[in-house]
């Protein structure tokens, strides 16, 4: 996100094997030549725009390459384990020394205190521990019922969000002090925030919230509902739109039906309403009622595969796939930022960068010698990099 907003950022990876996620697949991106690349489809999602150089962090030459990149930055960004970076002289205090406007964000899973506080964690086992698993899924008295992680990695996805909004703040704050900041983000943390209205379900009733498939917990009629030819998602959000699907449905009588007349009447007599609605949207195709009820202004939508979002008319007009020149692949095609600037467009440059593909351009920025072979040899040791 940031580097697609503008920002130069310098991706530190380790020496030969790089980032974790460069080899998490299959799938792996293919070369000119049809060969697997070691870049995983994982990795590309989320390293558009960004340079790589691989530092060894133990050595003292690999830690005063951190602090000359410090000094010329205004952000840093880790994920370490709690005090590690301490431990090489590169902790908020350290490069606070050297540059006292810098912004330092650690990510971990739990946060720089508490009992938990140098406990690894990955996105799966928070959304567990977090509560998102116990709301997510089919109920457990029913056919595949018992709890289910979102199907992306959504913890991880928000915890960058959250980071990204507060480094900006941080910047825009630094503006008007002068002064830079410190900030602690544990994706336990945002995955309770991101409870939301579950939580306030719970905290303003004391009842557990509990797993309930695709229904809606405080509006409907909003559900997934089988048609003739598959499933049709239904999403009325109020009952001005309530009275339109009811209409559309030929049973305009709904509406007025104290039972169905309000959201409030609707969510506590969803057993009776359910089955009239299910009845009759069995009744035609999919792409039939999705037509009526556009018409209609009734949100609703149909549950497309990752192929058919890519070819549907909306998501074409957005330009939301994008095609990047790649360094091995020639190009590579990516999902574009959802952000639309009038006055400075996002430009989309750099493709997810192979490991320590820019160290040596790094280093002749920072004043560093070529010849340093403390640092100059992870390029050389990276089979990425020699290709």
């Amino acid at each position: 996100m940031l580097a697609d907003l503008g920002a130069d950022v310098i991706k530190v990876e380790r020496p030969g094997a790089g980032d974790d996620t460069r080899s998490w697949g299959p799938p792996f991106l293919k070369d000119r030549n049809g060969v697997e690349t070691r870049e995983a489809g994982y990795f590309l999602a989320v390293n558009r725009g960004k340079r790589s150089i691989t530092i060894d962090l133990t050595t003292s030459e690999g830690q005063r390459t951190v602090r000359a990149l410090a000094a010329r930055s205004d952000i840093v960004l880790e994920n370490y384990k709690v005090d590690t970076l301490s431990k090489f002289g590169l902790s908020y205090e350290d490069l606070k020394a050297i540059n006292p406007r810098i912004i330092y964000c650690s990510v971990t899973g739990f946060g720089q205190t508490g009992p938990k506080r140098e406990n690894a964690a990955y996105d799966f086992m928070i959304q567990a521990m977090g509560g998102l698993m116990s709301v997510t899924g089919e109920r457990d008295d029913l056919p595949g019922g018992g709890p289910q992680k979102v199907g992306l990695p959504i913890v991880d996805i928000l915890t960058g969000m959250y980071t990204a909004v507060a480094v900006l703040a941080a910047l825009a704050r630094r503006q008007e002090t002068g002064r830079g900041e410190y900030i602690d983000i544990g994706m336990l943390d945002v995955m309770v925030s991101t409870l939301c209205n579950q939580a306030m379900n719970y905290l303003v009733t004391g009842k557990t919230p509990r797993r309930a498939g695709n229904k809606h917990p405080n509006i409907q009629p909003q559900d997934v509902f089988p048609t003739r030819d598959g499933h049709i998602v239904i999403a009325v959000g109020n009952d001005g739109q309530f009275a339109k699907f009811s209409e559309v449905l030929g049973r305009s009588e709904l509406s007025s039906d104290e039972r169905f007349a309000t959201n409030p009447a609707r969510v506590r007599n969803l057993s009776a309403l359910t089955p009239v609605i299910s009845d009759l949207l069995a009744q035609r195709d999919t792409a039939e009622w999705v037509q009526l009820l556009d018409a209609a202004g009734v949100p609703c939508g149909p549950i497309n595969t990752i192929p058919e979002v890519f070819k549907d008319p909306q998501v074409l007009h957005r330009e939301m796939l994008i095609n990047i020149p790649h360094p091995t692949a020639g190009s590579v095609q990516m999902v574009a930022s959802p952000m639309r600037f009038m006055e400075a467009p996002i430009s989309y440059y750099r493709p997810p960068p192979l490991v320590g593909q820019h160290t040596q351009e790094i280093l002749r920025e920072l004043g560093i010698e070529d010849d340093d072979r403390s640092v100059a040899q992870s390029v050389s040791e990276s089979p990425t990099a020699r290709r």
